[in-house]
């Protein structure tokens, strides 16, 4: 690190916490990674979570000359989001919100997930108007900064468009309020030089014809190509200019530390169609025939595309059988009345009068029809990514035509991409505003093919730009990889006037030098990505950083994301050889054991949300099995002991329990924590939500019982957690899970069967997250035994008390086997049995890893709205981050993958979920006490009338 890194740490430690100044390799590189193709290390990344703190950030990097850039989710596709100087990651601290006008304006903070702000007005029916793909993982900091649209937002409800007012800081620190009257007179006071510049440069632009012709032309398209010029012909008000070059300009100008949106309406009535049509120039003059038509939005896609998804589970069928040349239209169309979404219907069947389609174009309202069909348009980039060869990145490259030569700019450019070789390049886009995506794999690792994608380029640009007058970026922001062609697309003239905005907010050019202009014409083939092979479950990664919003350890340690960037690194200097590299490998291990394998609670969500269906706790399995292989035998002699180990805990819960009875929870506390500390933290951290022992002898007692009688039967399998973790001593009133269920299934009519051997029995879970993969194969095989003989080979279902374990049984048993978790059985077997009157109360709701793994999130909600009369489920809480044991051996990652949780259950009386450990650490952090989904169910039910309902 140079000695101006140095000093600027040392002088931020004195204004800002340890944690939040990152400095070590590791960190370094995980987090300045984000989706681009480029690849720059900071030097420094701090993460303030207040104004105050940002601003200070800012006066010691311009003290020392030092350059800075803003980054929030890093789901950028141009790079601008990299650097090798200071980074500043604003996430946490970064989510407040306050909603106006009954939901019409929305102010929010640049922390806050895209899909999160539309999750607080769906209330209010509106939505923010910014609809990009990524919305579920990027946030309004790079929304607003980028000025992202997306699939229906077009160009009129992008962040330029529906901008209310912002809060900015420059790169000065001065903090200004745009819709603060006094927060603007004290900024036209402190600069008004600046603010009459921007008058004067707007005068200018409209006093030149041709040039605010040419800018708005250039804006009737979808444009994020330089800044956002169009705001000099827009507005006359410096204030005004001011807000809205700050949108798209990507962090060069300036931080928006808050933004106000006006909210556009979200139409409950949403039906969609996928029409066929023989070739491409038939479906770009059906896409001009719909222009003027009243749909929401039209994306298009070439056969190509359509080839790339048309085996992945959940596409529509025939995909297959289409000719060579069939291009696809998804026609979707929304809106608020019956009787005016069915003449939008009709309009578009009269707007595709005498156009040739492969088949009768119908509407579908079928909710799962309808995801399908986006399911087809939304499955094409991260396509692309699963089948390219290992080593190559994806590009993606976005331009818009003007529309009217939609159908000549796409077959020139089709037959440029084939010219330079690009065989394997897909087309789609939002075909309304001509804005179209080529997705193609891209290798970096010869001169070669660093030459071949340069020529693309050059080639594109002129196509683009130069014969056609269309946008080489119109809606993943300029970057890196387009700065250089900036002036290509826009002139001399235009480009002169970027620059003189660019000097007028940042003279120094210390706000992320280099993107959206740079003087380098080859800065995008500088500082390219390298992604090595590292591990057949990882290697498919693009790095997209959709998987990081539900990961519990994300602001903790690292993301799956961030794991995959350090073991492709790792992997890469296995290679590299020289001493330098042997020597960053093992520095590079060594950390990574906490940052990446330890606090890993492998609960499997990233694949819920990775585009190509990657595990990454797969990956840290795999990394544990191979650092406990020479433990197996421990874990055997465990496994072939298990009632004896069962056995063991329930007693030392039983001592444990005691001892707090005496010691009170404050001094029992204080002395296990000590102990911990003592131990070098290898002994487990005592929590004040741990229990008591959980009550055997009922299972003991019937497991393995001839069955007899005539009603239903079910083989209920209470899992190894449930027989060892009973009541917590702080739960009043409550039960265990055994015993509850075994009383719900009395109630509800069933023949309960107990395996025989049931302490004995694991699913092999416990083993597996340990990486003894023997062991928890041999569990799992005996268990699949002595279910089969339960439930007379599948006859009979099977109920596991605990959502983890059943996902692993569903995945390593008897396919005869119907094992189901307590959701699932309780929602669809038990419900119609019983008999419910809700609880008078307020509830909180947690959904496993798990269940959400599986798919059971509407039916657990539905379920826990028969039983309450009000249920609240904590946004942006996913997994609980205990994952076995690790709430007791890494009780910092269920502490950070929680919090927040206090406060979003207030006012909750109690809480419930479906595992027992994950109960443990929701009542740890919750303030209130966690239960089993079936204890509700028990609570609030009685037998129906009719007895022995049939299933």
């Amino acid at each position: 690190m140079n000695a101006p890194y140095r000093e600027l740490l040392e002088a931020l430690r004195e204004r800002l916490p340890a944690h939040k100044l990152i400095d070590d390799p590791l960190r370094l590189l995980a987090y300045g990674t984000d989706a681009s193709f480029y690849r720059l290390i900071p030097q420094v990344v701090v993460r303030p979570d207040s104004e105050e703190e940002l601003m200070s950030v800012l006066a010691e990097c311009r003290h020392r000359r030092l350059p800075v850039t803003f980054r929030t989710a890093g789901t950028s596709l141009s790079g601008q989001a990299v650097t090798d100087s200071v980074l500043i990651q604003l996430n946490q601290g970064w989510r407040d919100y306050r909603i106006f006008d009954e939901g019409r304006a929305i102010r929010l903070q640049p922390g806050i997930i895209g899909a999160r702000a539309n999750q607080l007005l769906a209330p209010y029916g509106r939505k923010i108007g910014p609809d990009p793909a990524s919305i579920n993982s990027c946030m309004i900091g790079g929304i607003a900064a980028n000025n992202a649209s997306g699939m229906c937002c077009g160009t009129a409800q992008n962040s330029y468009r529906t901008l209310r007012d912002m809060r900015v800081i420059l790169a000065d620190g001065t903090l200004l309020d745009t819709g603060d009257a006094a927060s603007r007179e004290a900024f036209r006071t402190s600069h008004g030089e600046l603010l009459e510049a921007l008058e004067t440069l707007g005068f200018e632009t409209r006093a030149n014809t041709p040039l605010a012709e040419r800018i708005r032309h250039k804006y009737r398209l979808k444009n994020t190509t330089g800044y956002a010029l169009n705001s000099l012909v827009d507005f006359e008000d410096g204030f005004d200019i001011l807000a809205h070059l700050m949108i798209g300009s990507e962090g060069t100008l300036g931080f928006i530390s808050a933004i106000t949106y006006d909210t556009v309406p979200d139409a409950p009535l949403k039906t969609a169609a996928l029409a066929f049509f023989p070739d491409m120039a038939t479906a770009c003059r059906a896409t001009l025939a719909l222009k003027s038509a009243p749909v929401s939005a039209v994306e298009l896609m070439d056969r190509a595309a359509l080839r790339a998804v048309e085996g992945a589970p959940g596409m529509p069928a025939g995909l297959d059988t289409l000719p060579a040349g069939a291009t696809a239209l998804l026609i979707d169309v929304r809106d608020e009345e019956e009787s005016a979404l069915e003449a939008c219907i009709a309009a578009v069947h009269v707007a595709l009068e005498g156009l040739k389609t492969l088949e009768p174009l119908g509407f579908t309202r079928d909710p799962e029809t309808y995801a399908r069909y986006w399911k087809v348009r939304k499955g094409l980039f991260p396509a692309v990514g699963a089948i390219r060869d290992v080593g190559t990145t994806v590009i993606i490259e976005d331009v818009a035509f003007p529309l009217e030569h939609l159908e000549a700019g796409v077959a020139v450019l089709t037959e440029t991409f084939q010219r330079h070789g690009y065989d394997d390049a897909i087309l789609f886009g939002h075909a309304l505003e001509g804005n179209l995506h080529f997705v193609f794999p891209q290798g970096f690792e010869t001169p070669a093919e660093v030459q071949r994608y340069a020529a693309l380029m050059e080639d594109v640009a002129t196509l683009v730009a130069d014969e056609y007058g269309g946008s080489l970026k119109a809606e993943h922001g300029t970057g890196r990889n387009m700065a250089p062609f900036v002036e290509r697309e826009w002139g001399a003239e235009a480009y002169a006037l970027m620059w003189r905005i660019k000097s007028l907010f940042d003279a120094e050019h210390l706000l992320n030098p280099d993107v959206i202009l740079s003087r380098n014409a080859e800065l995008h083939l500088h500082n390219l990505k390298p992604l090595p092979a590292a591990d057949p479950i990882v290697d498919k990664c693009i790095e997209c950083g959709f998987c990081e919003p539900v990961c519990p350890s994300r602001e903790l340690t690292l993301t799956p994301r961030q794991r995959i960037v350090i073991q492709r690194e790792m992997a890469r200097l296995e290679v590299s050889g020289g001493q330098e590299d042997a020597s960053r490998l093992t520095a590079l291990r060594d950390a990574y054991q906490y940052q990446g394998i330890d606090t890993c609670a492998a609960d499997g969500l990233c694949a819920t949300q990775c585009p190509v269906g990657i595990n990454t706790g797969d990956l840290v399995r795999e990394w544990r099995h191979r650092q406990v292989v020479e433990r197996g035998g421990t874990a055997r002699l465990v496994g072939r002991h298990f009632s004896g180990t069962t056995r063991i805990g329930r007693g030392v819960l039983r001592l444990a329990d005691t001892t707090h009875g005496v010691l009170g929870t404050g001094m029992m506390s204080a002395w296990t924590q000590g102990v911990r500390r003592l131990s070098g933290e290898r002994l487990p951290q005592w929590l004040p939500s741990l229990p008591g022992p959980a009550p055997v002898r009922i299972l003991e007692r019937r497991a393995g019982k001839a069955v007899g009688g005539k009603r239903d039967k079910v083989v209920y399998l209470p899992a190894c957690a449930t027989r060892v973790f009973g009541v917590s001593r702080g739960d009043k009133g409550n039960d265990a899970v055994t015993r509850t269920t075994l009383a719900l299934l009395e109630k509800a009519g069933y023949e309960v069967v107990i395996p025989a051997m049931i302490g004995h029995l694991c699913c092999g879970m416990a083993f597996q997250s340990r990486g003894y993969f023997d062991e928890a194969d041999h569990k799992a095989r005996e268990l699949n035994r002595e279910l089969l003989m339960a439930s007379q080979n599948g006859r009979y279902p099977v109920l596991c008390d605990t959502s983890p374990c059943t996902q692993r049984m569903s995945e390593r048993l008897d396919a005869r086997l119907t094992v189901q978790d307590p959701v699932a059985f309780a929602h669809d077997h038990l419900l119609p049995r019983l008999e419910i009157t809700p609880k008078r109360a307020r509830i909180a709701l947690h959904i496993t890893c798990s269940s959400t793994c599986m798919g059971l999130g509407d039916k657990f909600l539905a379920l826990a709205e028969h039983c309450a009369d009000e249920v609240v489920m904590p946004p942006e809480i996913t997994c609980c981050g205990f994952a076995g044991d690790k709430g007791f051996m890494v009780p910092e990652l269920n502490a950070a993958a929680l919090r927040g949780l206090a406060d979003a259950v207030r006012g909750c009386e109690v809480g419930y979920s479906n595992s027992r450990t994950c109960e443990m650490g929701l009542s740890q952090h919750a303030g209130i006490p966690y239960r089993s989904i079936l204890d509700l169910l028990h609570e609030v039910s009685r037998p129906c009338v009719a007895e022995n309902v049939a299933t």
